[in-house]
């Protein structure tokens, strides 16, 4: 199954007829750019191509009004007064001759997009569309947008295909109202949204763009707002907002469609958002949704106007989509006060919701940038001054070049190779070993098997790894001896059992993190963490919660190789909970991991082996609460932690309870 690509070269040919420079940046090369960056990456080159078509009157109508409607149907007959007095009468928005063929075209696409995924005709895919469409109203055009393309795109899922749940994930700068006013009250759609809203003086300047506003009526709980009360956003905010508000929310809602209202002005450099989140980061963002719904994910292109980031954040998403590793995260460090403020408030103002947030603390009760007035008084008084900032730069996303194995399985002869592996071994003569002699000789021929592979690892020869071992113990201490005299950092995520890497190097280059239930509380030590879940691996809700709240985050400030072992025993994780941590993992170091499993567990080697080829875990279903007792032990170790890891870093922020960094788990 492949990844989609729509775009359609008409919909560049409409444009701003008169001076507004409110609209100016609005403008056909955003869109060229992006997919003339898509050619020459040859990106473009390995999705499938999906022809564009125009949606139907009924397709619109799903979320607009017939007045609405007919009024648009009319702007390609308006002479060029008529458009303006006709703009006027909306926010933030023109109109041209051609606007109403181009977004019956943009709509379109999305919908198409929509078909392929359902369908299976593939897997996921990006719509390069314009105008873009998530604040289009029932009766009103708005910020650029004349449809709402997603809104209409989740309401045609649920309509033709029977989809029940539908996460549409809004990263655009601006807060998408439209898309709120369309599913406030629908409990079937679940929509999160972070923006630029600076205490109501951003654009759309709404009221209900701020925390609190989390639907009405039955649709209370499933409308999610993150509001950035100051710019300079960076790319740990992103990923905190991800793994302590949206992830634990989306995996208990369990989506069976994932919609991303794909808006890169909420990157670096764009002069609408002045956040500084580098491009690389969306290339994680759309990993980490990719293990929802079964990898049913449609991008669709929302705002973006410094052309530079906007053309690489499409790029690194793409290559995501198409199942490439995400680039190593730039510039990764605490996230800053405002955004835990704004964190901590969101979870609070859900966590009457969402069990996975019912132990969050209570909202701040002063914010810190209400009392930044005079520095905004300041920079508000320079720009009028036009006094320019400094020229901002950023990294360009590293160039990624695929092994010539992807995955590689190292597993007895008896042991048929999983499809999509290739089968390694070591040479004949290697350590002046032969293939098979005694037990002992063939156990050191194996283990060096297994260094073997974690120095093709490294040299980017092989992507990851899979290997079924007699003794795990022996397997994890020899790897992990090795990549220490190497001086390279690795994460041992240990799953189930005890017992393993009681002795672990003592220069940093090894973090282990065990989650089980028989792990005790210890001191706190940073290289060496203990999670205890009260029923083991096998609580699925203990599990997520764990990763989601800790592991990441610590996995991602590390940034090191990664060696995954599943510890025989009773308390391991399911089939389903296994395969999506395997998938999770492979967001970080490019992708390099190596999985190690028991001779006792051989019967996980093919799901193993079919998540590190790339394929999609299955959906875990809506997760309930995890146990109170594992959710109080986490937040003591992460409080313990936070001398340590500058992502669990504690922030002394005015608040009716304890307070924070990365929030309370």
């Amino acid at each position: 199954m492949s990844t989609a690509l729509v775009y359609d070269e008409e919909m560049t040919r409409y444009k701003l007829l008169w001076l507004d420079p409110d609209c100016e940046i609005e403008r056909p090369e955003r869109l060229t750019a992006c997919y003339e960056a898509l050619v020459r990456s040859g990106l473009a080159a390995r999705c499938a191509s999906v022809p564009v078509r125009q949606a139907t009157d009924d397709e619109i109508l799903l979320i607009h009004c017939e007045e609405y409607l007919e009024a648009v149907k009319k702007t390609p007959y308006m002479s060029l007064d008529d458009l303006r007095e006709f703009t006027l009468q909306y926010g933030a928005v023109y109109f041209h001759p051609n606007s109403y063929y181009c977004a019956t075209l943009a709509v379109g696409a999305a919908l198409q997009l929509v078909d392929g995924v359902m369908t299976g005709r593939v897997r996921n895919g990006m719509a390069l569309v314009r105008p873009p469409g998530h604040h289009s109203m029932r009766r009103a055009a708005s910020g650029f947008c004349v449809f709402n393309n997603v809104a209409i795109a989740a309401k045609y899922a649920q309509q033709k295909y029977g989809v029940q749940r539908v996460l549409v994930v809004d990263w655009d700068i601006h807060h998408g109202q439209g898309m709120q006013y369309a599913f406030e009250d629908d409990p079937s759609v679940l929509y999160f949204s972070w923006h630029r809203y600076e205490h109501q003086k951003f654009w759309p300047e709404l009221r209900e763009s701020d925390y609190d506003s989390v639907g009405k009526d039955k649709g209370a709980g499933f409308n999610i707002n993150v509001p950035w009360n100051k710019v300079g956003m960076q790319n740990s905010d992103y990923l905190a907002v991800f793994c302590h508000v949206l992830l634990p929310v989306a995996y208990e809602f369990c989506p069976e469609l994932v919609l991303v209202c794909a808006g890169f002005d909420s990157a670096i450099g764009d002069p609408e958002g002045e956040m500084c989140a580098t491009p690389d980061i969306f290339a994680h963002l759309t990993h980490l949704l990719m293990n929802l719904a079964e990898g049913k994910l449609c991008a669709v292109l929302e705002g973006g106007y410094n052309l530079t980031s906007l053309s690489q954040s499409v790029c690194v998403t793409v290559q995501t989509l198409l199942g490439d590793p995400p680039p190593p995260p730039a510039k990764l460090q605490g996230s800053c006060q405002s955004a835990l403020e704004s964190i901590q408030c969101v979870r609070a103002a859900h966590r009457k919701y969402w069990s996975c947030l019912r132990h969050a603390k209570a909202a701040p009760f002063e914010v810190s940038t209400k009392r930044c007035k005079l520095e905004e008084k300041e920079r508000d008084q320079k720009l009028q001054r036009g006094e320019a900032a400094d020229a901002v730069t950023w990294p360009e996303p590293q160039k990624y070049v695929a092994p010539s194995v992807r995955t590689a399985v190292v597993i007895p002869e008896n042991v048929t190779c999983p499809d999509g592996c290739k089968r390694f071994s070591m040479s004949p003569h290697a350590h002046s070993l032969s293939a098979k002699e005694d037990f002992d000789s063939d156990a050191v021929s194996t283990l060096s098997s297994h260094t073997a592979l974690v120095g093709k690892l490294l040299k980017n020869e092989i992507r990851n790894g899979l290997a079924l071992v007699r003794d795990i113990s022996v397997a994890l201490e020899t790897v992990i001896t090795h990549t220490a005299a190497l001086k390279q950092r690795v994460l041992v995520v240990c799953l189930g059992g005890t017992g393993v890497l009681n002795h672990l190097p003592e220069d940093g280059t090894t973090l282990r993190v065990h989650i089980s239930k028989e792990a005790a509380e210890e001191p706190r030590r940073q290289h060496n963490v203990s999670i205890r879940l009260m029923n083991g691996c096998g609580d699925t809700s203990g599990l997520a919660h764990a990763t989601l709240g800790l592991l990441l985050p610590l996995a991602y400030e590390y940034n090191p190789l990664v060696l995954l072992a599943r510890i025989p025993g009773a308390g391991g994780p399911g089939d389903g909970a296994w395969r999506q941590l395997t998938g999770l993992l492979q967001g970080l170091a490019r992708g390099r991991m190596l999985v190690l499993v028991q001779e006792d567990d051989k019967a996980f080697v093919k799901s193993t082996a079919s998540s590190l080829s790339g394929n999609p875990a299955p959906s875990l279903g809506q997760l309930p609460a995890p146990v109170d007792e594992d959710v109080q032990a986490l937040e003591r170790l992460r409080v313990g932690l936070q001398a340590h890891w500058m992502l669990s870093k504690k922030v002394e922020a005015r608040t009716t309870e304890a307070a924070f960094c990365i929030p309370s788990i």
